[in-house]
């Protein structure tokens, strides 16, 4: 038996606007995509054995209150095997045990359920042998979360739709204090939340006179919503942009907040209320785990 691990990381909406709603209720969004050098690890082994009960695939690190066949580390996995088997493609029936080192929080808009996600289609098309494209990954990616095509595609990006029409760009790499206060928010709600804007006028990618990169120039809407329903985050938010530019990533609750240098960030860290959540990383344009299935050799 081998084992192998791989990064998942966390990303960072360094902005977001929601700019519609479509007649499926799914929004609209013009976002911009950031990577961390931070998240989760997940180690793969490949047992050998064919087990038949879930398709020969067992997760050792289930996650409380979640059942396994819902996680979608699990979900990934068997949409894979299902998928290369409809495809005809020569199959490996070994099965596999999976493990995670979970350290992002849930609830905390750092994408760590979508990056868990991807990290498996990633990995087992590379260790089973698949060999489907990155663009046929981010497809049945997309039947699991929107934001797991960023996560398959691996580069940073302005993001178009559900989140899934990219545009590769390269915004600077700040290091960012990233804090949570004491709550966890889940994106649906934020979503079916009537005080979410859903009107901000879209910007057009193409024009040169916007740039996509200037994060000062946008702002994120769920912000809006979730400062208004939940105390716990308008309160740390409104502690953090005394000390630096903050803002809150996805449909949160984490904030994170941007500095020149680690150096700063560790200063305001130290001086966080009692009890916060916190972390310091850098911004990555490229995703850690590019390199490492590029390097692995079955």
């Amino acid at each position: 038996m081998k084992t192998y691990t791989f990064p998942s990381p966390a990303k960072l909406n360094l902005y977001l606007h929601v700019v519609g709603q479509r007649p499926d209720g799914y929004h609209e969004l013009q976002t911009l995509f950031q990577f961390l050098d931070y998240g989760d690890s997940i180690s793969i082994t490949l047992t050998g054995l064919n087990k038949e009960s879930n398709n020969g695939i067992e997760l050792l690190t289930p996650i409380k209150g979640v059942n396994n066949e819902d996680n979608l580390i699990v979900k990934a996995a068997i949409l894979l095997k299902e998928e290369a088997i409809k495809a005809g493609i020569p199959f490996i029936k070994e099965g596999i045990q999976i493990s995670i080192d979970k350290i992002l929080p849930m609830g905390g808009g750092l994408g760590g359920g979508s990056s868990n996600a991807a990290t498996i289609l990633l990995a087992l098309n590379k260790l089973w042998q698949i060999n489907f494209s990155l663009e046929k990954l981010a497809s049945l990616g997309l039947t699991l979360g929107a934001d797991v095509p960023i996560f398959i595609h691996g580069f940073s990006a302005f993001a178009q739709g559900v989140g899934d029409k990219l545009i590769a760009v390269e915004p600077k790499k700040y290091w960012y204090l990233v804090t949570k206060p004491h709550c966890s928010i889940s994106t649906q709600s934020v979503f079916q939340s009537a005080d979410l804007p859903r009107n901000t006028p879209i910007k057009d990618p193409l024009n040169s006179n916007i740039d996509l990169c200037d994060v000062d120039a946008w702002h994120n809407d769920c912000q809006t919503m979730v400062i208004k329903h939940y105390p716990e985050v308008a309160k740390l938010l409104s502690w953090l942009v005394e000390y630096a530019p903050s803002r809150m990533t996805g449909t949160g609750a984490c904030i994170f907040s941007r500095f020149n240098c680690q150096e700063e960030a560790c200063k305001i860290q130290e001086k966080l209320p009692s009890g916060t959540y916190s972390f310091i990383a850098q911004g990555l344009n490229i995703s850690p785990l590019r390199s490492v299935i590029e390097q692995i050799h079955v």
